[in-house]
């Protein structure tokens, strides 16, 4: 995926951060109503993202109701969805899904610093990987990933765990995101990256 791409992909990730900034305003119920209906409404519509039938059947419904200039705008945004999803993502599980449901989790059994430094360094700390290893990254390891990009994630979670939880949980939280994001842990990174950056920053917090 070329870099302007992958800019567009982050610039969308990025509305994840909606969630510790409506966590940081509302509180946790409300965080937890607004991140389960909005994870309610990815699985509802998933399927006519998969399968393309789908959606050109219910366009054709629509067409009874809605003007054809809608019905173009609706086709343009298919078509930048169609352009920043990546090939392996195309007939699996979004990562908008993955994310809703990891940070649903975070959300309901950490504490509220560590869910908010752990789902805004999830969000943050890949666009900068995702950013700074395809511009920027010339050290590059097998898989794919830079030093570069690595280095970024860890500096921005640093720069965001820091202030919520102090400087030797934010290192363990920085380190094992990095890590995390580095291997792309199954199920997806979206997914497995908040779970293991709220759950470093917590286990350290017990012991430090």
């Amino acid at each position: 995926m070329s870099i302007k791409r992958e800019i567009k992909r982050k610039a969308l990730h990025i509305t994840g951060l909606t969630v510790p900034a409506v966590y940081m305003a509302f509180g946790r119920d409300f965080t937890l109503a607004f991140v389960g209906l909005a994870f309610l409404l990815f699985v509802i519509l998933e399927p006519f993202r998969v399968i393309e039938e789908w959606r050109d059947r219910i366009k054709k419904e629509l067409g009874l109701y809605v003007s054809p200039d809608v019905l173009e705008k609706i086709e343009l945004i298919e078509n930048h969805i169609d352009e920043i999803t990546r090939e392996h993502e195309r007939d699996r599980v979004a990562a908008h899904i993955y994310f809703a449901a990891a940070s649903f989790i975070v959300v309901y059994f950490f504490p509220k610093e560590v869910a908010v430094g752990a789902i805004a360094l999830a969000t943050l700390g890949d666009a900068l990987a995702a950013i700074v290893g395809k511009s920027l990254g010339r050290h590059r390891f097998s898989n794919g990933k830079s030093v570069e990009g690595s280095l970024a994630y860890f500096l921005a979670g640093l720069a965001v765990l820091t202030p919520l939880v102090g400087l030797p949980l934010a290192v363990a939280g920085s380190l094992t995101g990095t890590i995390a994001e580095f291997y792309n842990l199954p199920p997806d990174d979206n997914f497995s990256n908040q779970l293991a950056v709220a759950l470093a920053v917590y286990l350290a917090g017990l012991v430090i």
